[in-house]
């Protein structure tokens, strides 16, 4: 029988990501807790996909802390680009000058090889995983696509990463425009965790969370 999970460790130390990730899964009754505050580092991220990424941060979790870990792995894919900076997303414009890891200069350097392109769609990408423990043969696994395009002057202070100069079409807004709310309702992380939390639901793995 399925034990129903009450506590997991969040495989990020991204505080926007945190920020996120526990909005989302709040209503379930799940207490998230941080991997950073129980001494846990950043894993690894070899992989060349998002997927394989978040179950290696997933597995360093649960492994470094004998909890339940859910990790999610993100960013952009520009199609001029052929899907950059895609799993490279946090790291773009450090591996081309070796310069720390910085939001602005990411979006920088993005906005700069897109401006040699006339096509500026792009998606953001997430992934999503869940171990029960470190050596857990059927990680449950989501993700989730949020279309869009790339604007070359940053609009919205809300938000991170790419998200100043991530455009909805359909809204007329960049991300870094939308409210928290309306974010985690639309985003590719909050349709990634709609997914997830079925996944959840259907192997009894949700707590029962009390009326009112």
């Amino acid at each position: 029988m399925a034990t129903t999970l009450s506590r997991v460790v969040l495989a990020s130390g991204n505080a926007g990501k945190l920020r996120e990730l526990r909005a989302l899964l709040e209503p379930t009754g799940i207490e998230v807790v941080a991997q950073g505050a129980l001494g846990v580092g950043d894993a690894e991220e070899p992989h060349l996909t998002f997927v394989e990424n978040a179950l290696a941060k997933a597995r360093h979790a649960s492994a470094a802390t004998g909890l339940p870990a859910i990790a999610d792995d993100s960013g952009v894919c520009a199609t001029a680009l052929g899907g950059a900076p895609g799993v490279r997303s946090a790291r773009f414009a450090a591996d081309l000058d070796g310069a720390p890891r910085s939001d602005a200069a990411n979006n920088t350097r993005l906005v700069r090889e897109l401006a040699l392109h006339d096509d500026r769609s792009a998606c953001y990408y997430c992934a999503l995983v869940l171990v029960r423990r470190a050596d857990d043969p059927q990680p449950l696994i989501a993700d989730g696509l949020w279309h869009g395009e790339i604007v070359g002057a940053a609009r919205g202070e809300g938000g991170f990463g790419y998200d100043p100069h991530f455009l909805l079409p359909e809204l007329g807004r960049t991300a870094a425009e939308l409210d928290a709310a309306t974010k985690n309702r639309v985003s590719h992380r909050a349709l990634a965790m709609r997914e997830l939390l079925a996944k959840l639901t259907h192997a009894r793995l949700l707590p029962a969370v009390p009326a009112g």
